[in-house]
């Protein structure tokens, strides 16, 4: 479930970004920062202004619904409906205020809370019960200064995300130096995310032995056990940790031209299958998903937007990634704001996505017991995809609907297809109050 998750909520937020993105300003993909090359100001405007004074800056409210549909499911082995649905709302929180020199001093408090649903998770049970749906909730909070003289910036975050089969605590420290023309920029942010992943096994693979007419013990496939009847909080957990290093550089090449060089740099160690995907041998056997406790992976981006007059704006990515699994993919991204008046615009954009499989895969029924990894899970399998749509985005100046604070309003759809037979489709509103 967890890649589902990242793609809703990555689509949403970035959806958000993009929309917001000038000449001076850029978005990256998913966890990716968004360098501001422009340097803010306040206005003392009255001997009375007090340049320390704490204010919420801004307000932004996000909603989306996210459904897919397949037949590749990793929890049935490769194969069985994959038939998911989700429901995500978030919340961001910008108060501002400014210190010691003028620096500018942001807080950034966001909440978010998924609902979801799953046909092929009910094929896993737990003790007994077998869940079809559940819930994410997702805090977070970031401190940026930025120098008032220089425009450079340093800040800290940390992140935390629940749901009954996982937990994830993050934390990262980011900072950003300009050029001294203000045009070009340098951005490095380094993350640690520190994962618990709940052993939930098929049932097949749980058995249960009678202690006593209230306990029992609960033996794992990998050898750890549990008491507690039917508690889920006595299910073991196994840990997961993914170090970042994500490094980029903007300029802007004229005023019409601005490009964006982008690295990551990842490393994951620890449990990085999930218990509860099957695989099947060619016996007819099956077992669950094993991998390698160790990943590595590198991402290289490069951004290119062109500003062809006041009314359209080009913006093109391409990534190419690797990881140390066998897995090579490239990703080409075009997206066409359009000014249709000053107060409204439309965004089409398509983005095109190939990978090779990755050396641990096989489809149902075709890896052989004597294979050391193992899985059938089509999110490490060989297959392209698209992703289109378009956003309509309105800002009027007296406020969207005359609500004066409701600076503006966004909706985005996408649908999503893959060669695996994978198919999504996801909507997103969004509004923003200053």
């Amino acid at each position: 479930m967890k890649k589902i998750y990242l793609s809703v909520i990555g689509f949403t937020f970035i959806c958000r970004l993009s929309t917001q993105a000038q000449l001076k300003n850029t978005s990256r993909d998913t966890a990716f920062t968004r360098p501001v090359v422009s340097l803010y100001t306040p206005v003392q405007d009255s001997s009375d202004y007090d340049p320390r004074r704490l204010r919420l800056d801004e307000v932004n409210i996000v909603s989306s619904y996210y459904t897919q549909d397949g037949n590749h499911s990793p929890i049935t082995g490769g194969i069985g409906t994959e038939k998911v649905t989700d429901f995500a709302n978030g919340i961001e929180l910008k108060l501002v205020w400014f210190g010691n020199n003028n620096n500018k001093n942001t807080i950034s408090a966001a909440l978010g809370v998924d609902h979801h649903t799953s046909a092929s998770a009910a094929f896993v049970s737990t003790t007994g019960a077998s869940k079809t749906g559940g819930s994410r909730i997702y805090p977070s909070f970031d401190w940026t200064i930025e120098k008032a003289h220089t425009g450079n910036s340093f800040g800290i975050g940390t992140y935390y995300s629940t749901e009954y089969n996982y937990k994830s605590f993050g934390a990262d420290v980011h900072f950003s130096l300009k050029t001294p023309s203000k045009n070009g920029e340098f951005n490095a942010k380094l993350q640690g995310y520190f994962d618990q992943v709940t052993l939930i096994y098929p049932s097949e693979f749980v058995p249960k032995t009678t202690v006593s007419t209230t306990t029992t013990i609960v033996t794992s496939a990998s050898g750890s056990s549990s008491s507690g009847g039917s508690s889920e909080a006595s299910i073991p957990s196994s840990p997961r940790n993914t170090y970042t290093a994500s490094l980029s550089y903007s300029q802007m090449i004229n005023s019409r031209l601005q490009m964006m060089f982008l690295l990551d740099v990842v490393g994951q160690d620890g449990y990085l299958s999930l218990p509860f995907h099957r695989v099947y041998f060619t016996t007819g056997k099956d077992t669950i998903e094993h991998l390698p406790s160790s990943r590595f992976k590198l991402p290289l981006g490069f951004r290119l937007n062109y500003f062809m007059g006041d009314n359209l704006i080009i913006r093109s990515y391409y990534r190419y990634y690797t990881d140390n699994w066998g897995t090579n993919s490239n990703t080409i991204n075009l997206e066409v704001p359009y000014k249709i008046s000053p107060f409204f615009s439309i965004s089409p954009f398509y983005r095109y996505y190939t990978q090779s499989a990755a050396k641990y895969f096989a489809p149902y029924g075709v890896h052989t017991v004597s294979e050391e990894y193992y899985t059938s899970n089509y999110a490490y399998s060989k297959f392209q995809s698209s992703f289109f749509g378009a956003g309509i985005r309105i800002a009027p100046p007296k406020g969207v609907l005359g609500w004066q604070n409701l600076h503006d309003m966004e909706i985005r759809y996408g649908h999503y297809s893959q060669t695996t037979g994978l198919a999504s489709d996801v909507i997103s509103a969004s509004f923003s109050f200053k």
